[in-house]
């Protein structure tokens, strides 16, 4: 059954590529057109509105829309508000800088507990899955359902760091280690013991595999990771990963990073899948592909 929750996530994907093609006027109808129970979400479709008007000069309208969203209690993370390139007219108005000084005050972090699903068969190991930007855990745990019939146990972990009221992702990898360590200390005891296999989606790949190689918060068997949106990489892994598998698409912007990183991936242990024709996405086929990337553990 579709969720509020769907819905936001395919209003914005069908934004973002409007806007990629120069569809602005065509994405701000879709926003006007938004379903009421899409409501939790306010602050980031303002937001996404903002920087629409931002991009077609329409400055005052844009600051009007972040002014009524911020009335009515929304806040965004200060770097949305002032290093986007949409809303650079906006940066020394008055008013503008109320609202970025307003969302410095109202800022939060929200620690909630893990997402955990076990197999139907006895368990032989945990799939740690860490969503990506924007998402929340139970993304995760639609994507990367296919481990339960591997015979994994698989956990998903809320990155506690919010750039506006719904809006999650992993930008400090210190507090992301922290969120990876409070969710493994609730998981109960009998499963404590079990391997771990570090997962993730996008910005949450990027935790993953500093995460796997770094073995902080804890060492890790392995890593399964899609399409990360990698930056830094550490120098060496501190043990050996087993299984250690990048899966990413052909059509993915973030395949040139990855590229570029390639050589030293596979110092570190790891082998990069590319899929033809694919985005930035999940595979239609990863519940497939997880019994080639994982050995079964049920």
């Amino acid at each position: 059954m579709e969720t509020a929750e769907d819905r936001y996530d395919q209003l914005t994907d069908r934004i973002a590529a409007l806007y990629d093609e120069g569809l602005q006027q065509v994405a701000l109808d879709l926003l006007d057109a938004a379903e009421p129970d899409l409501a939790p979400w306010a602050a980031e479709l303002a937001h996404l509105r903002a920087c629409l008007l931002g991009s077609l000069g329409e400055s005052t309208e844009a600051l009007a829309t972040l002014q009524r969203a911020s009335d009515a209690g929304g806040w965004w993370d200060e770097g949305i508000l002032t290093e986007d390139d949409d809303l650079a007219a906006l940066q020394y108005l008055p008013a503008f800088q109320s609202i970025v000084a307003t969302s410095r005050s109202r800022r939060i972090t929200r620690h909630d507990p893990p997402l955990i699903q076990l197999p139907q068969a006895t368990a032989g190991g945990v799939v740690v899955a860490l969503h990506g930007a924007g998402q929340r855990g139970g993304h995760a745990m639609r994507d990367w359902a296919g481990v339960l019939e591997l015979g994994y146990v698989l956990v998903g972990v809320e990155s506690s760091q919010l750039m506006s009221p719904m809006y999650r992702t992993w930008p400090d990898p210190v507090e992301a280690a922290a969120d990876i360590a409070r969710a493994l200390d609730q998981l109960p005891a009998e499963l404590r013991e079990l391997p771990v296999i570090a997962a993730g989606f996008s910005a949450g790949g990027r935790v993953a595999v500093n995460w796997a190689v770094s073995a902080d918060p804890v060492p890790v068997s392995g890593a399964v990771v899609l399409a990360p949106a990698l930056r830094e990489l550490p120098e060496q892994a501190q043990g050996p990963l087993s299984p250690a598998s990048i899966v990413i698409g052909t059509e993915d912007d973030l395949l040139e990073v990855v590229d570029g990183a390639e050589q030293r991936l596979t110092k570190l242990g790891f082998t990069v899948e590319r899929v033809p024709g694919l985005g930035h996405e999940i595979p239609q086929d990863f519940a497939a592909r997880l019994a080639d990337l994982l050995p079964s553990c049920g």
